[in-house]
């Protein structure tokens, strides 16, 4: 037996095993306790961040918050007090030169009133109570019944010292929407959302009225960086103390990132757009809290300069700039809203100054005649702007390059014409220079495929589809390219939208969705019914939208119940904007689709009692009531909107249509010939006014209008037929056989004009 001492390398074993053993039980303790009964393991919940408002910033973060305070964001709404109020209320005047109203500004018992224009037109007091902005204009808020502000037509240009009239200048009466006390200057729907932080609208549809509310009243911190509690509970703790948590706990990842995640951050306020639901100041896709307009025709010109007020998102997302990841804070300091650097220095961050900031570039003098001259600042050629709400010049951010040969073919502004610049000159002399200076060459443009695809000509079809197909271009462009394809109903275009519902661009999937009208029932459920489990938001209430009008039974079983709970999505976002006309609308559609006649009916009715001026709301009704055979009213809709709108050219082959089925043959066939005229790129409303031709035996008008749409679709086997029992009716044998040969000469392979010359002979 060996009874020497344990050697030290036996000594250090034991320890391991008996610390290894110590470990398993450690370890394993959990385990063992949760077999006892009643007993579990909770992992502590983290507390919902909350919202805690801007001053708590401060004492971290001073710089920054000295930066924001004074600034566009830290101005954007306040209490009308004598320190915020700029305006002059001191027994002011200001006479509008539009209707020739004179209100008067004056303070009483420490309160800013104004008597102007009231709801029924004539003259009333009102209390301001609130500020709306700070330069270079600042608005007023004035409380309505039904907890509205109303936005007073009548703002201060804070550049001028002076009282001036916002656009627009002229409204039909006070019933107008766009009159300030109506919907269209209501502040709870129109404009709260991006000067406030953490609002809540709460419109109630039942009244028509609001509980509005806010956190902070202007747009603070947690404006963009959402709720602030979880950070402040970080941050309050010692430094070595502080656990290591994503982002220190702030709700938006506001560091260094891709551009569409910092533009996600911005869009919400700064685009032209329809939200869906109150903004939470979260992290998210863009489309799960909004959905951004196209390059449209009346807010954007076909090139994709801006037009109608915008708010950036559209015109930057169109840049190069956007497309290289440039952000909007390499231009701006997000805090205190100020460029970086003046004039061409901004430029020069990026662009060598060697190659674009001289003369043999932009071709222009620091002095022109003895005079300062602003002709060399990029800006001014690449960045022209427009002036919106009468006096806030606001710059193009889609940052392009001159175009004036676009001007002529296209009549779209360039920056060489501004009133400011060459406005005088003309575009020939701008486009002589431009060519002596530049060369002749011009590189393709995706203008002049909008352009044609705004006017639905036969040849843009192959265009838009390369266009929409084309990642190079930016996905706003590619997306209103999609929509404007949806025009041209052929089987070429569906393997597109098939393709366009998988593309990774949530706008993208969101446009494909919206025009797959033009596909067969059974196609448009089998590609939709998967876009219900998209990810987005947007993207998935969409396609629920579309899938309406799918009786239940056609929808697979397993996607049923998903289907009716994003309808209901649909639908609570829908009831989000319902103080707005599209939104009644988009009910109206919703109820239609489902069925529920009656109920569309009240919804189109309920639009068009917000807005009188939004058509398509009778255009729609004008489609219910003709289902149920209210075909009076329906046709004096029609004519409404084809009066004040004639270029609404689909609205009148609508009315033609009607007519027809009403049998007033003489004015259907006018608005078909006004229909076909105004869609030469669309045979049908020209067969349609011949056949209206025909019922009013006016043979030879019909034989032409048959010839004129035949010629333009010679292969269209109902057209050819139509003309040819036409003349064979009349025993015009000899037209009959020479319209089968002039057919056969377009297209060889037509069966039966091939047929009808065996006949004949």
């Amino acid at each position: 037996m060996d009874t020497s001492p344990p050697s030290p390398e036996k000594h250090s074993n034991r320890w391991q095993i008996a610390a290894l053993g110590a470990a398993l039980l450690i370890l394993t303790a959990p385990f063992i306790y949760l077999q006892r009964p009643g007993y579990t393991v909770r992992i502590p919940e983290q507390p919902a961040a909350d919202f805690i408002g801007s001053n708590k910033c401060n004492s971290c973060h001073k710089t920054l918050f000295d930066k924001w305070q004074e600034s566009h964001h830290d101005l954007a709404m306040d209490v009308a007090t004598e320190k915020t109020v700029l305006g002059d209320f001191d027994n002011a005047t200001f006479t509008d030169p539009h209707n020739s109203v004179t209100s008067r500004f004056f303070k009483q018992d420490g309160k800013f009133h104004v008597e102007t224009e009231g709801p029924e037109g004539n003259l009333q007091e009102f209390i301001i109570t609130h500020t709306f902005g700070v330069y270079p204009l600042q608005q007023y808020l004035i409380p309505f019944p039904g907890g509205k502000l109303q936005c007073l037509n009548i703002a201060w240009d804070a550049r001028n010292d002076k009282w001036y009239r916002l656009p627009p200048y002229q409204t039909r009466d006070t019933n107008d929407w766009l009159h300030w006390t109506k919907g269209g200057q209501t502040w709870n729907g129109m404009c709260a959302e991006c000067h406030s932080t953490r609002l809540q609208k709460q419109f109630n549809m039942a009244d028509n009225s609001y509980t509005t509310s806010w956190f902070e009243i202007d747009v603070g911190c947690e404006a963009c960086h959402g709720p602030g509690s979880a950070h402040a509970r970080w941050a309050e703790l010692p430094e070595m103390a502080r656990p290591s948590v994503p982002n220190s706990g702030l709700t938006v990842d506001t560091g260094p990132n891709q551009n569409n995640r910092q533009i996600a951050i911005c869009a919400p306020c700064h685009s032209r757009r329809y939200q869906l639901g109150d903004n939470v100041h979260n992290e998210g896709k863009l489309l799960d809290k909004l959905v951004p307009a196209l390059l449209e025709e009346g807010l954007y010109y076909a090139d994709g300069q801006i037009l109608e007020e915008v708010y950036v998102y559209g015109s930057f997302t169109q840049s190069k700039m956007y497309m290289h990841d440039v952000r909007c804070n390499d231009c701006h300091d997000v805090h205190s809203l100020k460029l970086h650097k003046e004039e061409n220095d901004l430029c020069l961050q990026c662009h060598q100054a060697e190659s674009y900031d001289t003369p043999t570039h932009h071709f222009h003098k620091r002095v022109h005649e003895g005079k300062p001259s602003d002709g060399h600042l990029c800006v001014k050629c690449h960045m022209p702007g427009t002036t919106y709400m009468g006096i806030d010049y606001r710059p193009d951010h889609s940052i392009r390059i001159p175009r004036p040969d676009l001007s002529l073919a296209l009549r779209v502004p360039n920056s060489c014409s501004t009133t400011d610049c060459h406005g005088d000159k003309g575009l020939d002399w701008v486009n002589e220079n431009y060519t002596k200076w530049y060369g002749t060459a011009r590189k393709p443009h995706y203008g002049e495929i909008l352009a044609a695809g705004r006017t639905a000509a036969p040849e843009s079809m192959e265009k838009l589809i390369r266009l929409a197909e084309d990642t190079l271009y930016p996905p706003i462009v590619r997306a209103t390219a999609l929509a404007l394809l949806s025009r041209h109903p052929h089987e070429a275009t569906e393997p597109i939208f098939t393709r366009a519902l998988e593309d990774e661009n949530d706008l993208i999937r969101h446009t494909a969705i919206r025009n797959l009208n033009h596909l067969a029932p059974e196609t448009r459920t089998q590609l939709l019914e998967p876009k219900l489990y998209d990810k987005v938001k947007g993207v998935r209430i969409e396609a629920a939208s579309a899938l309406a009008a799918v009786p239940p039974g056609k929808l697979r079983p397993e996607n049923r119940v998903t289907f009716q709970k994003v309808l209901a999505e649909y639908r609570t976002a829908m009831e989000y904007n319902s103080d707005f006309a599209p939104q009644r609308f988009n009910l109206g559609n919703l109820e239609a689709a489902l069925g529920k006649t009656d109920s569309a009916i009240s919804y189109y009715r309920q639009a068009m009692r917000i807005d009188s001026q939004f058509y398509q709301a009778k255009v729609n009704l004008a489609m219910q009531l003709n289902q149920k055979g209210e075909n009076t009213e329906a046709a004096k809709l029609l004519r409404q909107v084809v009066n004040e709108h004639p270029n609404l050219h689909e609205i009148s082959y609508s009315l033609g249509l009607l007519l027809a089925e009403m049998g007033n043959y003489q004015d259907a066939s006018t608005y078909l010939g006004k229909a076909a005229d105004g869609m030469p790129g669309y045979t049908r409303p020209r067969y349609n006014q011949a056949l209206a031709l025909l019922k009013l035996q006016k043979w030879e008008e019909g034989e032409q209008a048959l010839l004129q749409a035949l010629t333009q679709e010679p292969e269209n086997q109902e057209y050819f037929m139509t003309l040819v029992n036409l003349y064979l009716n009349f025993r015009m044998v000899d037209k009959a056989r020479s319209v089968a040969k002039m057919i056969l000469e377009m297209v060889p392979d037509h069966q039966q004009a091939r047929e009808l010359l065996q006949q004949l002979k």
